[in-house]
């Protein structure tokens, strides 16, 4: 009876993986919208005042795609983690003014320390309702994050960077148990 029962959650485990691996890799493989009305950049790390990896890649895909879209606004959320010495949206501030974006288009939500928060704190900086936005996050977060965006009333649409290699494992590991978080406890208050 417990051989069944440990193959059976094996096997329920196995197959969850598989699962959310392909709505992960589909989602991050979405074409972007031709015509958004916004830009959303979601946080993550930042080592001092410098950009982590996974940042970085975030912010090259947004100038990229806002260089293209110049009239829209972006904006740039994460707040201040206790080993950063600037918050996420200012560092992603700073990075997208060096790479030539204008800083009048730039909002920044930098009170958040979470998923959930950045997109329920924007909604308090920017005016979204009835727009089209495009969300810039790493490959491996996209999914969860838009099911958080249409469970606050965005309508969001997937831009992808890159994960860092030093840190895919670890982070597609840690996605797998954040995805059954989302599901259970994610939700509009």
């Amino acid at each position: 009876m417990m051989k069944k029962l440990i193959i059976g959650v094996l096997t329920l485990g196995v197959l969850y993986i598989l699962i959310a691996s392909a709505l992960m890799y589909t989602t991050a493989h979405k074409k972007p919208i031709s015509n958004p009305d916004y830009i959303m950049v979601l946080g993550a790390k930042v080592k001092g005042k410098v950009p982590s990896l996974a940042l970085k890649y975030r912010l090259q895909v947004a100038a990229k795609y806002a260089k293209k879209h110049p009239n829209i606004p972006i904006i740039l959320t994460g707040g201040q983690g206790k080993d950063e010495l600037i918050t996420e949206a200012e560092a992603g501030r700073r990075f997208l003014v060096n790479e030539g974006i204008e800083e009048s288009r730039l909002i920044l939500e930098d009170q958040s320390t979470s998923t959930f928060e950045n997109f329920q704190f924007a909604k308090k900086q920017a005016d979204i309702k009835g727009k089209k936005g495009v969300i810039v996050s790493n490959n491996f977060h996209l999914y969860r994050s838009s099911i958080i965006a249409k469970r606050l009333g965005y309508d969001m649409h997937p831009l992808a960077a890159k994960t860092p290699d030093v840190v895919k494992v670890k982070v597609v590991v840690r996605e797998y148990a954040a995805i059954i978080k989302t599901f259970l406890f994610d939700r509009a208050k």
